[in-house]
């Protein structure tokens, strides 16, 4: 038999069959890690074979199928090691807010930076955009232009009101797409808007921290009505980078990949060599000071290894 794999929760998975029915399973003993960097080896969005042990009513799989890209995240307690977070995305979108928790650049950058070194499309959708104050929209229209303005895909949306929550579902249609984002941003509130009926736990915001407060535990698929998928994740503290280069990271910055082959030198690392044309866009306004911040972060490994899950 064959299905997909809906969600994972430490030693079981569960599997949805193409009749839609959803089979409880667990890995055949070969799929045990050795000496491999990944503690996971199958992850939501696999497409898996397995077979039903009869004595127990469970399935078995036994072969994970090709995955043609995934999404990983570094281990929290083991440095070495990585977890796939899910596998064969469409896109994945960050949800983000302006304020009460506001997201800020260098958390994006970070995300969008990964989806990059993973070939996954991504963008940004700015939710609880009802109680956005002036102060907050100023904030969250300079947040908008500067992503925008490298092509990511912005959506203002509210999943209280339900703003442009139709628009989103036709971004959505057809395709499997990752939510990430802090927790308290609204992923699990705007997922049971886009679906009614879901019913998904949704967590209040802490006063004191002015943070969500964690309510997805796992990775978990859901399906939408209009044939789509939404992988939702549990709420990210910090987004953390996990095997990449320095020399690596300006590929990952559209708007300094298509200027870098403009350089003076070839190795330029955008910092001090003459005759950057990165810096040079820099000093012109073409390139976002907030997206240079941050890759001067990344590439001088400041909170690199940061990639904690509430």
């Amino acid at each position: 038999m064959k299905g997909l794999v809906v969600k994972t929760t430490g030693s079981w998975i569960q599997v949805r069959t193409p009749a839609g029915d959803k089979i409880e399973c667990k890995l055949k003993g070969q799929f045990k890690i050795h000496g491999k960097k990944s503690t996971n080896p199958v992850a939501v969005g696999d497409r898996v074979e397995f077979f039903m042990q009869d004595s127990e009513n469970i399935g078995v799989i036994t072969c994970i199928e090709e995955r043609y890209n995934y999404i990983i995240r570094k281990s929290i307690n083991l440095s070495k090691f990585y977890q796939v977070i899910a596998a064969n995305l469409d896109q994945v979108f960050l949800i983000v807010t302006a304020a009460f928790p506001r997201t800020s650049p260098g958390f994006i950058d970070r995300f969008l930076t990964t989806a990059e070194a993973y070939h996954i499309p991504a963008g940004l959708i700015f939710n609880k955009i009802d109680i956005y104050h002036e102060e907050v929209e100023d904030y969250h229209q300079l947040l908008s232009a500067i992503y925008s303005k490298v092509d990511y895909p912005c959506l203002n949306v509210s999943a209280l009101t339900g703003e442009n929550l139709g628009m989103l579902l036709d971004w959505l249609k057809g395709k499997t797409t990752l939510f990430s984002g802090h927790s308290g941003v609204g992923k699990s509130a705007l997922i049971n808007a886009l679906q009614p009926g879901l019913d998904l736990k949704v967590g209040k915001i802490s006063d004191y921290h002015n943070k969500g407060k964690h309510t997805t535990t796992f990775a978990e698929m859901v399906e939408l009505n209009n044939g789509g998928f939404i992988i939702d994740t549990p709420g990210i503290r910090e987004f953390g980078l996990t095997d990449f280069k320095k020399e690596e990271v300006a590929e990952r910055f559209p708007e300094f990949r298509a200027l870098m082959h403009n350089c003076q030198f070839s190795n330029c690392t955008h910092t001090h060599e003459p005759n950057c044309a990165v810096k040079k866009a820099l000093d012109e306004n073409q390139i976002s000071p907030s997206r240079y911040r941050s890759y001067l972060a990344i590439v001088n490994d400041e909170g690199l290894e940061k990639n904690d899950w509430d």
